[in-house]
């Protein structure tokens, strides 16, 4: 991908990642690589129009839901962390029913 579409991808990536932040588990045993890799494509499907300025739908809320804390922060680097607007996705988590903690540390994010 090149331009335009590269970015806007790797938009959709980071509010996916920033808004799975704040899962609760909901299993005991940890996901594979694989899954966590699985939950990600999944995620940017579902969430991409957050991207483009819309609310987020419903799938894309369930998708927050059930997207789990091990498969997000440790992809988190400072250089993604610089691309994130985190009260934007504090907003937007919140608008899908999430509470948020404040000054949660999640790889290079922390709320405010």
């Amino acid at each position: 991908m090149k331009g335009g579409k590269s970015w806007g991808v790797m938009v959709v990536l980071v509010v996916v990642l920033v808004v799975g932040m704040w899962e609760v588990k909901t299993s005991s045993a940890a996901p594979t690589a694989a899954e966590c890799k699985e939950e990600r494509r999944l995620g940017i499907n579902v969430c991409q129009p957050v991207v483009y300025g819309k609310d987020p739908s419903p799938a894309c809320c369930e998708r927050v839901r059930v997207t789990h804390l091990e498969c997000v922060c440790p992809v988190i680097t400072p250089k993604l962390a610089a691309l994130i607007d985190v009260n934007k996705a504090v907003r937007l988590i919140e608008g899908c029913g999430r509470k948020v903690p404040r000054h949660y540390k999640c790889g290079a994010i922390t709320t405010p």
